[in-house]
């Protein structure tokens, strides 16, 4: 008996080593019934994919049971077909993945170059890339979750964040071109407001910006009041959007050809127009010459990180000055009324010097005749 005993645990210790067994499936059935049930599930999935036109679909005799893990760092051939079982991938996958009765989770930092496939379960993205297509299929019908494109967007790149503060500055220095050539009188008060006091454009523009949103709602309460005025609602919010805009932009111009002045010298054959413009672009180029720095050093985690906060803390006091002056000048319009002679007049303009032998005599104001 003792003999017969030690023969079958022999036996049971060969066929457990040998490599048949050990290449075997994950997942086990519980007996052959639910795995002819399992092997019929899956054969019906891929029919049914099959015959809607997905060729890619592997083979039932292809599919692993039980769970599985792409590890980290790791980059794996596809198809990969799994069912009973859930599919975590944290390294990369050439091919795409394919899950019965299972979830397809893809987590930060991982990559699927072809598509996400799961019958009865779900496509999770915690933060991986799937570049094909992620569907769940549930209940026999596809739903189809969201297009490669939806796959949440990676930061962008050291060159993509310099190439985009070099689109904002081409399209800045064009809107101030345009300025300078259709309103530069209203770009004018912008810069004398800004002259006349630092302090009050700032907290004016502050207090705009406080007070943007409030009045915005104001506007769409009394036109809410008539039908009429419903109607006009939307077109009221996009004006106004667009004035909101225009002045904030008006203003960070004179911000900036102010902020140029300092560096551009008044040449003696050069005339104003041209004196002005050089000192917008050098304007322009300061402020946006920290977003560039700073872009440059967006690899670095610390000092890319200071350097946008500084940029973006003198971004925000430049507008916030701009859209103070453009509010105090009225959109520059006071000052160009100044200008065309529309603004108070002198009380001693009729003070006209005199030359008399040699000595400046001021005429006298003309009196009107009393009786």
């Amino acid at each position: 008996m003792r003999a017969l005993v030690a023969l079958v645990a022999l036996v049971a210790l060969a066929l457990g080593g040998s490599p048949a067994l050990a290449q075997a499936p994950q997942y086990k059935p519980d007996s052959a019934s639910s795995g002819s049930a399992d092997t019929g599930k899956v054969a019906s999935a891929v029919a049914q994919r099959r015959a809607a036109g997905d060729s890619t679909i592997p083979s039932a005799d292809h599919f692993t049971y039980g769970d599985r893990t792409i590890r980290a760092n790791t980059s794996v051939a596809g198809p990969i077909a799994i069912a009973r079982g859930n599919l975590d991938v944290f390294g990369t996958v050439n091919g795409s993945v394919f899950v019965v009765d299972g979830d397809v989770r893809v987590h930060r930092g991982a990559r699927v170059t072809g598509d996400a496939w799961s019958a009865a379960g779900s496509v999770i993205i915690d933060g991986g890339v799937v570049e094909g297509e992620r569907r769940a299929i549930n209940a026999g019908a596809p739903i189809v979750l969201a297009p490669a494109s939806a796959a949440p967007s990676r930061p962008l790149s050291t060159w993509q964040s310099i190439k985009l503060v070099i689109g904002w500055f081409a399209l800045l220095a064009i809107i101030g071109i345009g300025v300078m050539v259709f309103a530069e009188a209203n770009l004018d008060g912008g810069v004398v407001a800004l002259e006349r006091g630092f302090a009050r454009a700032f907290w004016i523009g502050v207090a705009g910006q406080l007070l943007a949103l409030p009045l915005l709602l104001v506007i769409v309460v009394a036109l809410a009041i008539t039908l009429i005025g419903i109607l006009l609602i939307p077109f009221a919010i996009v004006a106004y959007v667009i004035a909101a805009a225009g002045l904030v932009t008006l203003g960070f111009l004179a911000v900036a050809r102010l902020t140029g002045g300092a560096f551009v010298r008044d040449g003696e054959s050069a005339s104003a127009r041209n004196v002005h413009l050089r000192a917008l672009v050098a304007g322009l180029l300061v402020y946006l010459g920290l977003w560039l720095v700073a872009s440059a050093f967006k690899s670095a985690p610390v000092a890319g990180a200071v350097l946008r906060a500084i940029a973006i803390a003198v971004t925000w006091v430049a507008a916030t000055l701009g859209l103070g002056a453009a509010l105090v000048s009225r959109a520059g319009t006071e000052s160009a009324t100044a200008r065309k002679g529309g603004g108070p007049a002198d009380e001693l303009a009729w003070q006209t010097p005199t030359p008399v032998s040699g000595v400046a005599a001021a005429a006298r104001r003309p009196l009107s005749a009393t009786k």
